[in-house]
């Protein structure tokens, strides 16, 4: 009988430590999935939230991309600015050259010439915008004159307008403008004149619009009479 009894509380012992033992594994088991599954939930949005850059951002550095010039420092910086790359991207190139600093006059000719429309509509071109300080080079008395005679004034305005998109790599050339004249560019890189005679020079070029690209010049240049 006492033989039989410790053979059967071994056996006892036994079978608790193995089902104690299959316990632990068990809890090991769940623990180590449950870790993973958190570890893998956890980690995979930051990554890709820190590899794929939004809509916003991939919009901001389309709009600057590209755009060179000693005159491109007065543009606004902040993109909220209507002025800025980021936000005359968004509009159509008339509405765009509205909140450019530098471009202020232009606006005013383009206003008062009754292009805003024509040239917001137009699709695919490019403007050798030029700055105030462009129009000031011009006698106050003729440029007031200018301004009264909506003929003369749409004519220069237009002979500024290409009617195609002009980038960096295809810049240098000899184009038609909406005027019916023609405009040449000269020069590479980030350094060109616009205008055989006038010669004036981009200071902040390839800025992009909504349907068009645009050369700051420092030169206002008179169409082919």
């Amino acid at each position: 009988m006492n033989r039989i009894a410790r053979k059967t509380g071994l056996a006892t012992m036994a079978l608790t430590l193995s089902l104690g033992m299959a316990a632990c594994g068990g809890d090991d088991g769940g623990d180590t999935a449950s870790d993973d599954t958190s570890s893998s939930a956890s980690e995979t949005p930051s990554e890709s939230a820190s590899e794929t850059p939004t809509e916003s951002e991939s919009a901001d550095a389309a709009a600057a991309d590209g755009t060179f010039g000693d005159g491109c420092a007065a543009i606004p910086t902040d993109p909220s600015d209507p002025g800025s790359f980021e936000g005359m991207a968004t509009e159509p190139v008339a509405t765009a050259a509205s909140g450019n600093p530098l471009l202020k006059t232009l606006v005013a000719a383009v206003t008062e010439a009754g292009l805003v429309d024509t040239l917001n509509s137009a699709e695919g071109i490019t403007v050798f915008a030029p700055t105030d300080d462009a129009f000031a080079k011009i006698p106050p008395k003729t440029l007031k004159k200018v301004l009264a005679d909506k003929k003369t004034l749409t004519a220069i305005l237009t002979h500024h307008v290409v009617g195609e998109t002009l980038t960096p790599d295809n810049l240098a050339g000899t184009f038609d403008t909406l005027n019916k004249d023609e405009l040449t560019v000269e020069g590479s890189g980030d350094m060109f004149t616009a205008d055989s005679e006038e010669k004036a020079n981009i200071i902040c070029g390839n800025i992009t619009t909504a349907n068009a690209k645009v050369y700051v010049i420092d030169t206002v240049m008179m169409p082919q009479m």
